[in-house]
């Protein structure tokens, strides 16, 4: 695989020519390489792709380097390293608890993303490992949101990858989180002794009022649910309505932001949460308020090795030291 600082290249394909433009003479719509590629990302200047090709970070499926003048061709498989300008250094670091030939697990910071996307590039889970380790077939099997903390599972060989990602599609996988959240007593929770459980089972969709949230569907008929979670009181502190809650989430199925969505909907909203119950501007984040929701345990049988694995975070969360705005 091509690796640039543990970054792999986006793709793009040369579109073919309409048949009009197949005729003897007819020259097609871009005369370069670097013609299509600025015509294709207008939102790239033409500087930029200029500079991208004279580094050599645009090259053919073969390895070879695209020129500033190498003509269009049809067909042809383009791979480039797309920059990020003034990329924010994430200051935590992630911890690898585990690696053999087929599976590493991470243990990651709060604010850094998994894979890149939009201002992030190098500050992500996936690079730094691709570069620290040395692990250029490296992939996520399944991710957690930037702003939650804890367990990332990755595949690091191709072979054996499709064995890993079976294990979330077909949920052979036990997920455990936890959060710091409003308390709300009012709520119908289940006392078996010490005790104290709920079960929040809803139909989550994307908001028409920001494409970031997801929001539930009222009274949506049980055929239509899409979401499972299992709710559990670790530790409250200060009691009444307005106090914290420690809780442990089990969630049986795995819709985006389905805890945040569900801990909100029950009044009980994530402390430090960015998205909900409301969108803070993007890029507004404080790193001494990290959202408290961590991807506590992952459990399963491994494909491969046929034995029983359970991982930890070594991450935790603080309710004594929680102080809500």
């Amino acid at each position: 695989m091509l690796l640039r600082d543990g970054v792999a290249p986006s793709t793009v394909v040369l579109p073919s020519l309409p048949s009009s433009s197949s005729l003897p003479g007819q020259a097609p719509p871009w005369a370069t390489i670097a013609d299509f590629l600025i015509a294709r990302f207008p939102h790239v200047d033409a500087a930029a792709w200029q500079a991208r090709i004279a580094r050599g970070d645009a090259r053919h499926a073969d390895g070879r380097v695209v020129t500033a003048q190498e003509p269009f061709t049809p067909g042809a498989r383009i791979h480039y390293f797309r920059d990020v300008t003034d990329e924010a250094a994430i200051p935590f670091t992630e911890t690898v608890l585990f690696r053999n030939d087929h599976l590493l697990v991470a243990d990651k910071p709060h604010f850094l993303p998994v894979v890149p996307s939009g201002h992030y590039l190098h500050e992500t889970l996936l690079v730094r490992l691709r570069a620290r380790l040395d692990l250029p077939h490296l992939s996520p099997v399944h991710r957690i949101d930037r702003d939650t903390a804890g367990l990332v599972m990755f595949s690091v060989s191709p072979a054996t990858r499709k064995l890993y990602h079976a294990l979330f599609r077909e949920r052979a996988v036990r997920k455990t989180y936890e959060a710091i959240a409003r308390w709300n007593p009012d709520l119908p929770w289940q006392h078996e002794g010490a005790t104290c459980t709920l079960r929040r089972a809803s139909r989550i969709v994307p908001s028409s009022a920001h494409f970031m949230q997801m929001t539930e569907v009222p009274n949506a008929p049980e055929k239509d649910i899409n979401t499972d979670t299992r709710i559990r009181v670790l530790r409250v502190a200060g009691g009444a309505a307005g106090g914290l809650a420690h809780l442990q989430l089990q969630p049986l199925t795995g819709q985006r932001h389905q805890l945040r969505v569900h801990l909100n909907a029950l009044g009980m909203p994530i402390l430090n949460d960015g998205i909900y119950p409301v969108l803070k501007p993007e890029g507004d984040s404080d790193f001494n308020q990290p959202m408290q929701l961590l991807a506590r345990s992952l459990a399963f049988d491994d494909p491969v090795t046929l034995q029983h694995c359970e991982f930890s975070s070594r991450r935790q969360l603080q309710l004594e030291t929680m102080q809500g705005p």
